[in-house]
This record gives structure tokens, C-alpha cells and sequence, in this order.
């Protein structure tokens, strides 16, 4: 955790063993709060009371996971020293309590081949009844509860970033890529579009130094007469997957444009395309590949149009 910095927000993440505590707090740390897992009680309650210097800004906020297997565990004395951190204005202290039914636990117990950790020589059984009964303080006074019984990986993370994520923070980091197809394709893109078959501003001499960034590049790509309705249901495409990608929780997502050389169709593509997000609401980040590289007419020959180009040269000889 920052030092000085008091966090905006604290959650003591807890429940049953292999009821989903690993995941959530994977989930959060993608969400960008800091996470501490299995720290040792004392710790713990030396982290809850330190005060920061006068003055000091908050920093992100704070997952910490905790259950039977921490470290001197107590139910009893983490309530009350949660309690008394309220008492000093930290209302903003939360126990997220995740249960789950004994027979489910077992059957995830048999299928990962598991010990339970309070009952690594006996039946998984054994060690569940235990850990009800140790935890059972901590349940009854959860401020929030997840029983994760029929739920997946999935439907947790979802719900997690339901309950939990600020405005901007459940959605993925998105950005918007312009490339050429004759360096390769991106590795990891999600989302792949090839432009080649719109015009090519390389075989036209005066535009072939500029990049899709230039206005007059934009106005020759844009008279293509597929390219109102490509871009159109393009746009509409996107607009109805990305907020798939954010219900399923994914952290990432990459949209790449390509063309030939990607120094003109796709950059401008990728530009104007991230202006039509930006209107809807995302905050695309702009990464043009291979804008900086030299065009190359060996490059562009593999296109279509240097197809073309080169069988009416050769029909004219």
C-alpha cells in the first residue's frame, strides 16, 4: 500500500474456503485496488490502525483477504477492531462474506483434488463443519454476502464489478490499433478488420507520403462507395459487443484495423473509429503500429489494388 496514503475504500474479503476468495481477489486487483492476501492477524490489525500524515491524499482502494487459515484468525477480534475503526470515521470498512453449500464445496474439493486446510487427514467434510463454525461470527455481520453455490468463475467476477466498481473502473482497457498485414498481425488483438478493400491512397503520387492521419488521404479513403456503409455497421458492431466484453469481465480488449502497408486506410480508419467510441461513452486508447515505418510499393503490390495495377500494365505492353 502507498505509504501516507489512506485508502478510499476497504474491503475485508472472507468466507469459506474454495467459495471464490482467490477469484475475487483477482477481480479486484484487475479493477485496480491493491490487494493483500493471508496477512497474519497482527499485521492486520497494525495495517487497520495506521493513521497517515496530515494532509495526505487517499490512494486506491483496499482488498484484504482473510480467512481460517490467516494467521492467529479470530472472528471475534476482527470485529472488534473493524468496529473500532468505524468508530474513528473509517465507515468506509466493508466485510464481503462469500458462502457457498457444503455439498458443493466438496464436490469442488473431489474435482480439484484439494485438502481442505483445516482437515488435510480427514474427509473435506470435516474441515467445512469446522471452518462454519469458526467463521460463523464473521457471516452473521457481513455487510455484504455472495453465495457463490451455483455460480461460475464468470458470474462471480460479474457480480463483484457489479457491486463493487466505481464509474470507468468495470470497464476494459480498450484500445484501437492501425497495422499492416505485411508485417504481420497484431498478437493480441481480439478484433480483426481488414480495410484492403477500400481504396489505396498509395498508388496515388501525391498521397502516398501522407498517412491516414492527412485530411486528403481521409477524403479519398472516405469516396470509396463501400466505405459509408463498412464503417456504419462496423460502428454498430462494436458498439454492441464491447459492453459483452465488459459484462464477461474482460480487462483488455484490442481492435485492430489493417490494410497493406498500415500507413493509410487503417490509420485513418482507426482514428475516426475511436472518435465514434469516444462519443458513445469509451475511452479508447490510439496505437498506429506501423505509421512510422517506410511505405514500400513490394508491400503494396500485395494488395488488390497493386494487383490490379500491375495486370493492366501488363495488358498494356
Amino acid at each position: 500500500m502507498n505509504a501516507g496514503a489512506r485508502p478510499d475504500r476497504i474491503l475485508l474479503v472472507t468466507g469459506m474456503s474454495g467459495a471464490g476468495k482467490s477469484t475475487a481477489l483477482k477481480t479486484f486487483e484487475d479493477m485496480g485496488w491493491e490487494v493483500v492476501d493471508n496477512l497474519p492477524f497482527a499485521l492486520l490489525a497494525r495495517l487497520l490502525e495506521t493513521q497517515p500524515p496530515a494532509g495526505a491524499q487517499g490512494s486506491r482502494p483496499l482488498a484484504i483477504g482473510i480467512d481460517s487459515r490467516t494467521r492467529g484468525f479470530d472472528a471475534g477480534a476482527i470485529l472488534e477492531r473493524v468496529a473500532a475503526m468505524r468508530k474513528l470515521n473509517r465507515e468506509n470498512i466493508v466485510i464481503l462474506f462469500l458462502d457457498c453449500s457444503g455439498a458443493e464445496l466438496e464436490r469442488r474439493y473431489s474435482e480439484t483434488r484439494r485438502r481442505h486446510p483445516l482437515a488435510p487427514d480427514r474427509p473435506a467434510s470435516d474441515g467445512i463443519a469446522r471452518e462454519r463454525e469458526l467463521i460463523a461470527q464473521l457471516r452473521r455481520s457481513a455487510d455484504q454476502v455472495i453465495d457463490t453455490t451455483a455460480s461460475t468463475t464468470n458470474d462471480l467476477r460479474l457480480e463483484l464489478r457489479n457491486r463493487f466498481a466505481l464509474h470507468g473502473e468495470a470497464d476494459p482497457a480498450l484500445t484501437v490499433m492501425s497495422f499492416g498485414f505485411a508485417r504481420g498481425l497484431p498478437r493480441n488483438a481480439d478484433l480483426v478488420f481488414d480495410m484492403r478493400f477500400l481504396r489505396n491512397p498509395h498508388w496515388d503520387d501525391e498521397l502516398r507520403p501522407l498517412t491516414g492521419r492527412d485530411e486528403r488521404v481521409a477524403f479519398h479513403v472516405r469516396a470509396d462507395p463501400a466505405y459509408a456503409e463498412a464503417s456504419s455497421r462496423i460502428a454498430d458492431l462494436l458498439l454492441f459487443l464491447l459492453p459483452r466484453y465488459r459484462e464477461e469481465g474482460k480487462s483488455y480488449v484490442t481492435v485492430a484495423f489493417g490494410c497493406t502497408g498500415g500507413r493509410h486506410r487503417s490509420v485513418h480508419f482507426a482514428e475516426m473509429m475511436s472518435t465514434r467510441l469516444r462519443d458513445a461513452g469509451f475511452s479508447p486508447t490510439i496505437v498506429h503500429r506501423d505509421l512510422d515505418l517506410p511505405a514500400d510499393d513490394a508491400f503494396e503490390a500485395m494488395s488488390g489494388r497493386g494487383q490490379e495495377q500491375t495486370g493492366l500494365q501488363a495488358k498494356n505492353r
